[in-house]
């Protein structure tokens, strides 16, 4: 099996970076990234965007200003081909990762197989195409994951807290840490922004415009590439009391399935922070004001967990979720382009609330079944699961694998 996966992962690999990645696209998500880049090198303002126009906008606060600045020593195109040769590089790490993580070696069928559908899915073809930062984030996410796991706070701080100064949406998972009281986590995690700032204000001529124009902008919905619920209601032309409305309903479910996976599965360390994270960003991406497909890249760890025996991703309504958001297909018709356009552009905002849904229901699910059974001390988990001898309770990491002892190593 192994032989006959590897030839289609490599291949699309190339594929996406070499062609999809290097062709011309109407969305060009550097060019921004270097003009700001340029304009900080030069002292010449870097927060002047016209932000009645619909094209890509620099966003990057001054921390990730400086940060970048380094790519606009070199000439544009150059720039462009490293930047997105590095994104490339980062994904490819964090599979590489995400594989040691859930005890995988690149000898198992798992590792051609997850290859293939990452540089499948739209996240990962669009950002290689359109040059944005989302690979490295991505590597960050997976290695603060890992470094979690190990107990290394200052270190996996130091890694969310370079991340979260050039792009502050992957902030949301510091939830992770502070459910688990992880505090150490925090200096660095905070701490690296807070000091690249003051490094950054004053090396910035305009950085006022930042606090009074970009930040109110990007905490704005807008109704164009725009996937969240705020964004989604506004296109639709939605009264403002039921977009707050949907928004609150989904903040009180997350808040559900967050207790019900700290209460029961804090323990649980692969699982809970996988899950957790997961659950956090959906909700992130779903809510707030700006929620774009490709940022739909940071729930991999999360989708990795379905190796995992008591996952909440073994049902058929998750990887429908899953497919509305991941996938590179469009749904445009145009012998239909009313339902066309209606599907094509609900498939990721119903994709991400469906997916905190399910996840929802199959604890509640397992908690409702725990309780009448008076077991609720012994976790959520169902029967079949306490019980390692009962038929079907082989990890899927185990069948992937072809080795027992990676079940042995699995939280159970």
């Amino acid at each position: 099996m192994n032989f006959a996966l590897w030839p289609f992962a490599v291949l699309t690999v190339l594929h996406q970076v070499f062609v999809k990645a290097t062709n011309f696209t109407i969305t060009d998500d550097f060019a921004p990234v270097y003009k700001a880049s340029l304009a900080f090198l030069n002292g010449r303002a870097v927060y002047g965007e016209n932000f009645d126009l619909t094209d890509p906008h620099y966003l990057y606060p001054p921390s990730g200003t400086l940060l970048i600045a380094p790519l606009a020593i070199i000439d544009p195109e150059r720039s462009k081909w490293c930047f997105i040769a590095l994104n490339a590089v980062a994904i490819i790490l964090a599979w590489y990762f995400l594989l040691k993580l859930f005890k995988f070696s690149l000898r198992s069928p798992a590792a051609p197989l997850f290859l293939l559908a990452m540089f499948a899915s739209e996240t990962v073809i669009n950002t290689l195409t359109f040059g944005n930062v989302n690979g490295c984030v991505l590597l960050a996410e997976v290695l603060f994951i890992m470094l979690l796991l190990k107990r290394r706070d200052l270190w996996a701080g130091a890694v969310m807290g370079l991340a979260i100064a050039i792009k502050p949406t992957i902030a949301p998972m510091l939830v992770v840490p502070l459910l688990r009281g992880q505090w150490k986590v925090f200096w660095t995690a905070l701490g690296i922004p807070v000091a690249l700032t003051a490094i950054a204000w004053p090396l910035i001529k305009d950085p006022m415009n930042f606090v009074h124009r970009t930040w109110p902008y990007a905490m704005t919905a807008r109704d164009y590439f725009n996937s969240s619920i705020p964004g989604l209601g506004l296109y639709y032309g939605l009264p403002g009391w039921m977009i707050l409305a949907l928004r609150a309903v989904m903040a009180v479910l997350v808040l559900a399935t967050l207790w019900l996976l700290w209460r029961y599965y804090r323990h649980d360390d692969l699982f809970f922070i996988c899950t957790a994270s997961g659950v956090v960003l959906a909700a992130e991406f779903l809510i707030t004001a700006l929620g774009q497909q490709y940022y739909s890249m940071l729930l991999f760890p999360f989708l990795m967990t379905v190796v995992l025996r008591n996952s909440v991703l073994r049902n058929w309504p998750a990887w429908v979720a899953i497919f509305g958001f991941m996938t590179y297909d469009k749904w445009l018709l145009d012998s239909w382009q009313s339902i066309g356009r209606d599907l094509e552009y609900l498939r990721v905002t119903l994709g991400w609330g469906l997916l905190l849904v399910v996840t929802f229901c199959v604890l509640g699910d397992r908690y409702l079944t725990a309780r009448r059974k008076g077991r609720l001390d012994a976790g959520l988990d169902p029967d079949f699961l306490l019980d390692p001898a009962a038929p079907g309770t082989v990890p899927m990491a185990t069948a992937l694998s072809g080795r027992h002892e990676v079940a042995d190593s699995l939280p159970a």
